[in-house]
């Protein structure tokens, strides 16, 4: 079964894609953003430390993330394969995911980048946000996390090009196109 890892900016369709595809092969789709909601729901002691940097406004940090990971990877319904969506976002988590599968004995992961451009992601993030009420999520906003994406996440397209995990896949078509390509690509 596959264990994937969707790479590509906001707005590109990672979440939809991660879901849709995770259903068909009834694996789970595993989302860190999720994953921290549901952990702080739960009132794990994971979810306990993160709820205190959420209420002081401030990013959980990274070991923090990694545990929440580690943690999830390890739960029988991932033992056949997962979809992580969200992370890793940059080389130090990259690093950290790829040790730990070693040690989880989950190998064979494949990467995929959904290439999308930036003015088709801006367009999609700001409809988004007007179709959810989404008032702090401006161009201005939008384009930060562009930023932020580029500088962070873009290295890790090259790591996994490096080491021949990484397929990339064109998601500025419709999403059954986009679909159609990815199971093509992640079987090949």
């Amino acid at each position: 079964m596959p264990r994937l890892i969707f790479l590509g900016p906001p707005g590109a369709g990672k979440g939809t894609q991660a879901k849709h595809l995770a259903n068909s092969w009834q694996i789970p789709h595993i989302s860190t953003g999720d994953i921290l909601r549901q952990a702080m729901r739960d009132r794990t002691p994971l979810g306990i430390q993160a709820q205190g940097y959420a209420d002081r406004g401030e990013l959980v940090p990274d070991q923090l993330v990694n545990d929440l990971v580690a943690e999830r990877l390890q739960q029988s319904d991932a033992q056949a394969g997962w979809i992580l969506d969200g992370f890793p976002r940059k080389l130090s988590q990259a690093v950290f995911l790829d040790e730990l599968l070693q040690k989880l004995n989950q190998g064979s992961t494949r990467v995929v980048n959904l290439e999308v451009p930036e003015a088709i992601v801006v367009d999609r993030l700001l409809k988004r946000a007007e179709k959810e009420g989404r008032a702090d999520d401006t161009e201005e906003v939008i384009r930060r996390r562009l930023e932020v994406y580029h500088q962070e996440t873009s290295p890790l397209i090259d790591f996994y090009r490096n080491r021949q995990q990484l397929v990339s896949v064109d998601g500025d078509r419709s999403m059954e196109e986009v679909t159609a390509h990815l199971q093509t690509a992640v079987h090949s």
